[in-house]
């Protein structure tokens, strides 16, 4: 697969890879067609997973070439790193206070951001739209990386990118959909609007790949704003919902087997 990918160009590479992203999120917005309900345990255990997902690709994928490439800038080693992903999280701080959205599992609860009279199904739809931009991003600037020819990226690390970030989608497609069922809507409609959320990660991917493709300088800055994001989504996010039930120890398993899922991915291929 990492053979047949590297033939193309980085921007369909990263075009390749978000479809991916966005399949599995479909696949998991799928299983309402199967079940409305959503096991409690079960979702905060994928959380959990894709929390270490997370976590561990934005070190290996994305922070350690941003490092890297920051050795031959006129700048300290050190800054662009630290820069950007301090904007990454920035970025979703701000977006998080001027849009009003709402969390997963909060859905009988009020919105946060702007008062609105947004349904709160849109106000659900709109927050995971918003952290799948940052994992578009991520999928897009890995293959850039590589592109680039930097020691720490590979083709086949981005593609392990990928994978982690569609297995961690997959709950997040039926976390969507389930809630949308749960009020009344139809199992397509529910479906159209679960698979809907994950389609900025391709939008995401190609302006990343582009970005870093054409104007080389940027890289690593945009390799630590998408771990910056990443990292905000799960300690914003991720782990506080899934610990929200008081299943501390479900969670917190899944963070180490989803941590340790990515590094195996980013060795294996990478």
């Amino acid at each position: 697969m990492v053979d047949f990918i590297s033939n193309y160009s980085p921007i369909i590479q990263a075009l390749f890879g978000t479809l991916f992203t966005w399949g599995l999120t479909a696949l998991g917005s799928g299983l309402i067609f199967f079940t409305k309900e959503v096991s409690r345990k079960l979702l905060d255990g994928m959380l959990g997973f894709a929390s270490g997902v997370m976590i561990a690709a934005s070190y290996w994928s994305l922070l350690a070439p941003a490092i890297e490439l920051s050795e031959n800038l006129p700048v300290p080693s050190w800054f662009p790193a630290a820069s950007g992903f301090l904007l990454g999280g920035a970025f979703l701080f701000a977006v998080d206070k001027l849009l009003p959205h709402m969390h997963i599992g909060h859905e009988g609860a009020g919105s946060e951001g702007p008062k609105t009279s947004w349904q709160r199904s849109v106000l659900l739809i709109t927050a995971i739209t918003l952290h799948n931009i940052p994992e578009g991003l991520a999928v897009g600037v890995a293959f850039g990386a590589a592109a680039a020819g930097v020691e720490a990226a590979s083709v086949g690390a981005a593609v392990a990118l990928a994978i982690g970030i569609g297995i961690q989608n997959f709950p997040e497609g039926l976390a969507v959909s389930a809630p949308l069922r749960r009020e009344g809507w139809k199992r397509g409609r529910s479906f159209f609007y679960g698979q809907l959320s994950g389609m900025v990660e391709p939008v995401a991917g190609l302006l990343g790949a582009a970005a870093t493709f054409f104007i080389r300088p940027i890289l690593p800055y945009a390799l630590a704003f998408a771990a910056g994001a990443m990292i905000y989504v799960v300690a914003e996010e991720l782990i506080p919902e899934s610990k929200r039930e008081g299943h501390s120890d479900i969670p917190t398993i899944g963070v180490m087997l989803g941590f340790a899922a990515m590094m195996l991915l980013d060795v294996a291929l990478g």
